[in-house]
């Protein structure tokens, strides 16, 4: 079931991310390289190789 969520800021993480981690090693490159929160009401964006956006993750 979707809900609607609010999202106070968008993410677009720079560069090349490899995409073969699992939602916990993207959690801990937002926590840990960008410092942020993982649970605000955020939207972070990850491209791969070839620029195109491939997967996102939301905060709470």
């Amino acid at each position: 079931m979707l809900k609607e969520v609010t999202v106070d800021r968008v993410y677009l993480a720079q560069g090349v991310t490899d995409l073969r981690k699992s939602i916990d090693g993207l959690a801990a490159l937002v926590k840990e390289e960008f410092e942020l929160d993982l649970f605000s009401s955020s939207l972070f964006v990850f491209c791969n190789r070839a620029r195109q956006v491939e997967n996102s993750s939301m905060g709470s």
